[in-house]
């Protein structure tokens, strides 16, 4: 079973693998091009002891002698932890839960394989996928002979980040046994990686002790590169044998492809609405919908929040904020700062309007769509119906982005026209998500195998926001991103070309994808 899965994973794996590697060797690279002098860094190091810069980045105590190392273990655990947690998550839910909905575990184990082979071969794969992310890592770091990165130092840095993999691999075989369908696990761990990050988010901005309570937390008190602390090693990898030791037993009391927790049941008639297809389409996705439109609209307001503080850093930087940010006053920088946390929102909102799109390609290759389509149901209403609910579902998250953010904002800000303001900075970057949603369309339309890959166009705009300058990308590779031609208002004024061509390749996209998808096969 490791064997066979570990065969159906041969490309997914060594491409998540050097993603993360990469990224990290390259921002290490770049850091020391960056910040090749004491002072650039202890500049940097002032900057970001703010609460807010706190939250975003890792605890203080790494502030206080920030080598190379410690603004690797500051910056980049946090953010490439979430990646790797993900990662775990995909891998565990795609050779376990999503097997048994399919019916092909009940097959496997007709024969002579034992009832806990596929989730014990999982937690294989996982654990050892992460082992090696770790080894690799730990390697490009140490081999570069950059200043204060040691070889200690970089194998504890590596083994943060898996021990945050496996603890999720862990916490999700626990969960698929609760759940009864793939995506109810996938949504589940995806929103406690997001607990996660905000636990540790909280308690580095004071409340220590909730740090304490996230995984990804326990990955940045290693102190990598400062003091080199392994005990929360230990504890991720002890959390992670309660997990899997709670999950085994489950497992042998539920039917397979049920779920511990007993589906809802539904009503015994059904809806008008629900009789047409862009009603079953938006009930398919109503509760992640729902889900996704709460967090966007709360992760708003939590960076709202700081948007006022934005006077007081540049009162406290003093020399460092005339040197860093040149021409600059306390007002444009909170605009700045709110354009920042903007982009960064709305891009993290880009995720549900894409699963909206790419569901009815898990419909197809479920075997679904057939029935649907042997009566007079066409396929331009079919596909039309999903492409309504994401394009409308992009634009909704877009406003309650602006919202949260704006509502939150005015009050730090003491100015109730920043809500108007905030809202059209949200707004603005409806087009690029759906230009998004529009090479998902083309690719279900001419490659649906491919559609996917989609991803990609998303996973290209959250590096080019993290780490696009700290890479120093040339400004050809950053226009890649549909993301990169939204204005960053307030701090800059309306730019309603670019906005014109990116809805309009969305419409090219969209309408080339449907017209393909009429005339091709169906395919699983």
């Amino acid at each position: 079973m490791f064997r066979f899965m570990l065969r159906r994973d041969r490309v997914q794996l060594p491409v998540w693998i050097t993603g993360i590697v990469i990224t990290v060797v390259g921002t290490l690279s770049a850091y020391a091009n960056l910040y090749d002098t004491e002072a650039f860094r202890q500049e940097s190091a002032q900057m970001l002891g703010s609460p807010a810069a706190i939250a975003m980045t890792g605890p203080e105590f790494y502030l206080d002698n920030y080598t190379l190392g410690a603004m690797m273990g500051h910056q980049m655990i946090g953010y490439t932890a979430i990646v790797v947690a993900l990662m775990s998550v995909l891998l565990i839910v795609r050779h376990t839960r999503k097997e048994e909905e399919t019916g092909r575990t009940e097959l496997v184990r007709a024969s002579v394989t034992g009832r806990h082979a596929s989730s014990t071969a999982a937690l294989m794969l996982a654990v050892g996928t992460n082992i090696v992310l770790a080894l690799v890592i730990a390697l490009g770091l140490a081999s570069s002979g950059a200043d204060s990165i040691t070889w200690e130092g970089s194998i504890l840095f590596g083994a943060a980040l898996a021990s945050v993999g496996i603890v999720f691999s862990g916490l999700t075989l626990f969960i698929v046994q609760l759940m009864e369908h793939a995506r109810g696990a996938i949504g589940i761990s995806a929103g406690l990686i997001a607990v996660a990050y905000t636990l540790r988010a909280l308690g580095d901005m004071g409340a220590e002790t909730l740090s304490w309570l996230s995984p990804i937390g326990w990955a940045q008190q290693t102190s990598v590169y400062v003091d080199h602390n392994w005990l929360p090693i230990l504890l991720s990898l002890a959390f992670t044998v309660i997990m899997v030791a709670a999950a085994y037993p489950l497992s042998t009391k539920r039917d397979v492809g049920a779920g511990m927790l007993p589906p809802r049941r539904g009503k015994a008639s059904a809806s008008t609405l629900l009789t047409k297809p862009i009603g079953l389409a938006y009930r398919l996705q109503r509760t992640n919908i729902i889900v996704w439109s709460l967090g966007i609209l709360l992760l708003g307001m939590a960076y709202g929040s700081f948007i006022g503080e934005a006077e007081t850093w540049v009162e406290n930087m003093g020399d460092v904020a005339e040197n860093m940010l040149p021409g600059m006053d306390a007002g444009d920088f909170a605009n700045s700062f709110a354009a920042m946390f903007m982009s960064v929102t709305v891009v993290i909102a880009t995720i549900p309007a894409l699963q909206s799109i790419l569901r009815i390609r898990g419909e197809e290759k479920d075997g679904r769509l057939e029935g649907m389509l042997a009566g007079a149901l066409s396929r331009y209403r079919l596909l039309g119906s999903y492409v309504v609910t994401a394009l409308v579902n992009a634009g909704i998250l877009a406003f309650l982005a602006g919202l949260g953010m704006g509502l939150a904002g005015s009050q730090s800000m003491n100015d109730s026209s920043l809500i108007g303001d905030l809202v059209a900075a949200g707004l603005l970057y409806t087009p690029a998500i759906w230009l998004t949603i529009g090479v998902a369309v083309a690719l279900i339309g001419f490659i649906p195998r491919a559609a996917s890959y989609s991803w990609a166009v998303l996973v290209f705009a959250i590096l080019a926001i993290y780490l696009g300058g700290a890479l120093q990308l040339p400004e050809w590779v950053m226009n890649l991103s549909p993301f990169q031609h939204i204005a960053r208002y307030p701090a800059e004024d309306f730019q309603w070309t670019s906005l014109f061509w990116l809805t309009g390749i969305s419409a090219v996209l969209i309408a080339t994808g449907m017209y393909s998808y009429r005339r091709r096969d169906l395919k699983q």
